[in-house]
């Protein structure tokens, strides 16, 4: 039996669901603002939200190990970190943080999804290779 591979698994996961929010992004023009839109004007969204994306991007980092030389392990760690980053900000300052948000999604609304989706086949390719 191989031993449980987290990396590989992390970035398999984290790449599908890159590519289903993608995909309904990319279906529905304008889905990605209306949700911030709602998260910006709701605090118990902003904690939830927040408080979600610490557990997951916590759970990322923390079962993943930083290996030199291994660079899906570096990256998905470091997506990880970038979470906990992310989703402190957001329950600390999100009123300028969804602001920002708001103009980004609006000037890109198209190419932000188109992002997502190859990080996510990237990702989820990667993580499948590294489990085959």
């Amino acid at each position: 039996m191989d031993a449980f591979d987290p990396t590989a698994w992390s970035a398999a996961l984290l790449g599908l669901f890159c590519i289903a929010v993608a995909i309904g992004a990319l279906r529905q023009p304008g889905l990605w603002r209306q949700m911030v839109d709602e998260i910006d004007g709701s605090p118990a969204l902003q904690l939830i939200s927040g408080f979600c994306e610490l557990s997951v991007g916590a759970a990322i980092f923390l079962l993943n190990p930083w290996i030199q030389g291994d660079l899906l392990a570096m990256i998905v760690k470091t997506i990880g970190g970038l979470m906990m980053a992310e989703a402190l900000v957001v329950m600390a300052m999100s009123d300028i943080y969804f602001h920002f948000w708001l103009k980004n999604l609006a000037a890109l609304h198209r190419l932000w999804p188109l992002f997502t989706l190859m990080a996510g086949l990237a990702l989820a390719i990667a993580g499948m290779m590294r489990l085959a």
